[in-house]
């Protein structure tokens, strides 16, 4: 019975109480008083049939800081390795109290071997080898955080990573804000990538394609090798799927086969100038670059350090500035 039926029951027997008892010589009644406690009891009946069987309400907490220290590395367990293609993988690590990264955009960690490892990674002076790396995973995914390691024949950290084996430490440092990343603060950003450096487009991409109010227009331009070696690409076909009036991705490899049908060889001026908006725009629009050294030198100028350097090659051609231009 509903609450509204069950008061408007209460009510009639309540009058039938009162009829009776005006009838001439009929003895005294407890029927009010008894019919009053059992209106009382039924609607804390109701009430506890009603809200008793839903769960209570979670209460989510509130995290206030990151796990991570931007100034002193910290071991994170290894939880499992995800096999991506022939020469990367996913590397998973737990994050404690099943906290959330809380890692800005766009922000990296830098990397060394952990101390209780059984042999630390040193380089030719007995000093830790230290690289930056773009976690993959959403910032405020809980319990863990992902990177993307493809193995570098040359590179130390990387074929140092692929060694390793769940349950093992790795320690890590940061986050550090690469370019603090502002919603609509460009109308067009030009995204260049080789390899391995499609990490912080990636990071970038996820997060500011699914903010309803994002208006900006991203072009993302990535060389490979080969079709095997794009890292992330079906990944990337969804968000172009799913936001075709803001994303857009052009694939160009190196050495094409029988069934490739997107660009190939290096990028270029002729690439560049097909699909990123033009320097003209001035600060209207960005370009973002990150891949390997000889890469990042020919289209962007080098990197001097940890400083962005004097934009050069082609970039500087089409007449883009060191303040429309950003390398990670």
């Amino acid at each position: 019975m509903s609450f509204l039926r069950g008061s408007a029951a209460f009510r009639s027997a309540v009058r039938s109480a009162r009829r009776y008892a005006t009838v001439p010589e009929a003895k005294s009644s407890n029927l009010p008083l008894f019919l009053g406690g059992a209106g009382v009891v039924g609607l804390a009946s109701y009430v506890y049939l009603e809200y008793s069987d839903k769960p209570p309400v979670a209460v989510k907490k509130v995290q206030e800081k990151s796990p991570f220290d931007p100034e002193n590395f910290v071991d994170f367990k290894l939880k499992k390795i995800e096999d991506y293609n022939h020469n990367t993988s996913k590397y998973v690590f737990e994050l404690p109290n099943n906290d959330a990264s809380l890692f800005p955009i766009a922000s990296c960690l830098v990397v060394k071997s952990s101390a209780d490892a059984a042999t630390p990674l040193l380089d030719g002076k007995g000093k830790p080898v230290i690289r930056p790396y773009t976690p993959i995973s959403p910032s405020d995914q809980e319990g863990e955080f992902t990177l993307l390691i493809k193995r570098y024949e040359a590179g130390k950290m990387s074929q140092y990573i692929h060694t390793l084996k769940p349950g093992e430490n790795l320690a890590f440092k940061g986050p550090i804000t690469k370019i603090p990343y502002k919603t609509n603060e460009h109308d067009a950003i030009g995204m260049i990538a080789g390899g391995s450096g499609i990490t912080p487009m990636y990071q970038v991409l996820v997060h500011a394609l699914a903010e309803r109010e994002n208006k900006t227009k991203f072009t993302l331009i990535f060389a490979n090798q080969t079709s095997q070696d794009i890292l992330l690409k079906s990944e990337f076909d969804a968000l172009k799927a799913k936001y075709p009036d803001t994303f857009n991705v052009v694939y160009t490899v190196d050495k094409a086969d029988k069934d490739w049908k997107g660009e190939t060889g290096f990028i270029n001026k002729d690439l560049i100038q097909k699909h990123i908006a033009p320097a003209s725009l001035g600060e209207k629009v960005k370009v973002y670059i990150c891949g390997p050294p000889g890469q990042v030198a020919a289209i962007a100028g080098k990197k001097e350090g940890y400083k962005q350097g004097e934009v050069s090659g082609i970039l500087k051609e089409l007449g883009y500035t060191e303040s429309q231009v950003f390398k990670f």
